[in-house]
């Protein structure tokens, strides 16, 4: 038999706890050659909390966690009985990721599409936001332009009774 993804549910928020046990049993049981990798994909992202910039790690796949083994009763049941662990997609026959699906994952892994950490909010087009930095801070403006590639917005601030756009990164507004 060859080696398949497999995707297995967890409690929520035990997905590294799940690997963690997973991993320690392949090792302690010799499991190596038929249980290969076990994957969280994760991102970097910006978080804001308390006015201060912190770069987390934020879950792809929340409650989800990734398998590359080769199926049969022994690595069934040693997963499925892992602590955290609910069940695998597919329930009782599991049902292994497409090849495309398994590329497109490792690429997202591998290959993020942005070099700096994206932030953890996204915008809306004519959402109110507050400017929490720069020389426009504590002003509100309305959200006109998004640009995600370059992480800015294009904010609509009423300065002097007049509507003015100003460029702003994303990490300088706040929702309101």
């Amino acid at each position: 038999m060859a080696n398949q993804w497999y995707v297995v549910h967890t409690y929520s928020g035990h997905e590294y706890k799940v690997k963690k046990k997973l991993e320690m049993a392949v090792e302690n049981i010799s499991m190596q050659n038929v249980i290969l990798q076990v994957l969280v994909p994760t991102e970097e992202v910006v978080e804001i909390k308390q006015n201060k910039k912190k770069i987390i790690k934020r879950k792809f796949y929340p409650s989800y966690v990734f398998i590359e083994m080769i199926m049969n009763n022994a690595t069934y049941w040693l997963v499925r009985n892992t602590v955290g662990v609910t069940g695998f997609l597919g329930g009782i026959k599991p049902i292994p990721m497409a090849h495309y699906e398994v590329e497109n994952l490792l690429n997202a892994i591998v290959n993020p599409n942005v070099s700096k950490p994206r932030p953890a909010v996204s915008f809306e087009k004519e959402e109110n936001v507050r400017i929490i930095e720069g020389p426009f801070k504590h002003f509100i403006g309305t959200v006109e332009e998004i640009n995600q590639e370059r992480g800015k917005l294009r904010i609509m601030v009423i300065i002097f009774g007049r509507p003015t756009p100003v460029e702003l990164d994303f990490l300088q507004v706040e929702k309101m």
